[in-house]
């Protein structure tokens, strides 16, 4: 098993939303540990274009990761006010474009919530991945493409490293009745991602662990599977 632990100063893990308002997930979820995961390990994520999708798709033979996740400390919540500029559907707002002398004539003002004061640990069961992961963290790894981020890549990592059993963490679980958990912070968060069929995306319930704690519970274990 390898434990990592990552500090951020801000991250963002939105569900699939529209409208003016963007939320995020209150701490990091499983799809997106997942996805950090393997472009440390330099595994390509995307799958092959297949030019019908507007969607950058998954690749369907991913390696499946046993994986937990706790908080060191939980982050705080802000909000940002932002103006969101697109080209409309249709002929929507035409009117506007000569005003904008070519750039994008659809305003909108949106509010983003974002994650300050990360402090995570992921816990990783999965032989063949950790091998991988550990030359990744020592810049080994070939990677394809992208810095490592959270979910929004402005958000990019402060540090990561190999935590030896030496941190407590507030652990999340799926609720069972049995754990003794922070109830004010359950959440539900996504454990795979389907961008092509929304309907076939997977999330559950979590909620922190109310101590904290060097031991990992097993309802915190999480398979992330492709």
């Amino acid at each position: 098993m390898l434990r990592l632990r990552v500090t951020a100063p801000f991250a963002a893990f939105r569900s699939f939303a529209a409208g003016s308002f963007r939320p995020t997930a209150d701490f990091l979820t499983p799809s997106a540990a997942f996805g950090l995961l393997l472009n440390i390990a330099g595994v390509e994520m995307r799958g092959a274009d297949d030019k019908s999708s507007g969607a950058t798709l998954i690749s369907k033979d991913l390696p499946p990761v046993r994986l937990a996740i706790g908080a060191c400390s939980f982050p705080e919540r802000q909000q940002l006010f932002q103006q969101l500029h697109n080209y409309p559907v249709g002929t929507s707002g035409k009117e506007k474009a000569p005003l904008t002398k070519g750039s994008k004539y659809n305003i909108k003002p949106v509010t983003r919530a974002f994650l300050s004061g990360i402090d995570a640990i992921i816990a990783v069961d999965s032989p063949d991945l950790e091998l991988q992961l550990r030359k990744g963290i020592r810049g080994e790894n070939r990677r394809s493409y992208g810095l490592p981020f959270l979910g929004d890549n402005a958000f990019l990592l402060d540090r990561m490293e190999e935590d030896a059993d030496t941190v407590k963490a507030h652990w999340y679980c799926r609720p069972s009745g049995n754990e003794d958990i922070e109830k004010r912070r359950i959440s539900r968060f996504t454990i795979t991602i389907d961008r092509e069929d929304m309907a076939r995306t997977k999330s559950a319930l979590f909620a922190p662990l109310r101590e904290s704690s060097y031991e990992i519970p097993p309802s915190a274990w999480v398979e992330v599977i492709y």
